[in-house]
């Protein structure tokens, strides 16, 4: 029993491991991993690492922030715990990197991290009424409908999809807006366009400038989303033709079909 446990486990792991960086697990386990341990395309196990000391804290000042920025009554706390753990986002990846201590559990929490980030922003902005709701509900609504294709995904292709640029752009704007507005200035006249609630900065009343990067962020979010599922489609294709689609070469193929 304990023996068939162990087995799941290690299954388990694996399967994780494939999905989280699918050459350097493939390497480790075929026992080519060539580059010294603790490197990105060779990652060790430990847990306890600065890198991921640093990713842990990163986590706290998040909770942190939406208790005080929802209760309202420390802002300017709430809004030093979001500003430091939204500004070390690099500082774990560099740390991990330059001490040569990369670990299967940094690469995991660390895309998990920036969107638990993204996602107690949005959150904090929504119920103190300071972000409108749809844009809320788009982000986390995009987002979730990602990791349900992913999920789907994986019956015809094992290694993730990689993130594409403008995925990058996205993220960026989004922080920048969510910051912009969690600060409250600057402000910028409106374009006296349409007076309604929902459309903050197109009407004639003022608007943080943070909202203009959102709504930046959420048609590049959108761009997004229609470029991954254009690739999950691709990728279907292509395991049902029984062409591969688990190398890095068929990323490539997937871009160059997409702009077809």
């Amino acid at each position: 029993m304990s023996n068939a446990s162990h087995l799941r486990g290690d299954n388990f792991k694996a399967s994780v491991k494939t999905r989280v960086d699918p050459d350097a697990a493939r390497a480790q386990a075929e026992g080519e991993a060539l580059a010294p341990r603790g490197t990105s395309s060779n990652p060790s196990s430990q847990i306890f690492t600065v890198a991921n000391v640093i990713t842990f804290f990163r986590f706290a000042l998040t909770v942190a922030f939406l208790c005080f920025f929802v209760n309202g009554e420390h802002r300017v706390l709430a809004l030093i715990c979001y500003g430091v753990a939204a500004s070390t986002d690099f500082l774990d990846g560099q740390i991990a990197r330059r001490t040569q201590t990369v670990s299967w559990l940094g690469k995991l929490m660390d895309p998990i991290m920036d969107r638990i980030l993204l996602f107690t922003g949005v959150l904090g902005l929504m119920i103190t009424g300071e972000l409108p709701i749809w844009i809320a509900v788009f982000i986390i609504g995009r987002d979730t409908y990602l990791a349900i294709g992913a999920m789907v995904l994986q019956k015809y292709r094992r290694r993730p999809v990689d993130v594409v640029f403008i995925g990058k752009v996205t993220t960026a704007l989004l922080m920048t807006g969510f910051c912009d507005l969690l600060l409250g200035v600057p402000k910028v006249p409106g374009l006296g366009l349409i007076d309604v609630s929902w459309l903050p900065g197109f009407g004639s009343s003022v608007a943080i400038l943070g909202v203009w990067f959102v709504y930046a962020g959420v048609i590049c979010s959108a761009i997004t989303a229609v470029i991954y599922t254009k690739e999950g489609f691709f990728f279907k294709r292509e395991r049902l033709a029984g062409h591969d689609v688990e190398s890095s070469e068929s990323n490539e193929r997937a871009r160059e079909a997409i702009k077809q």
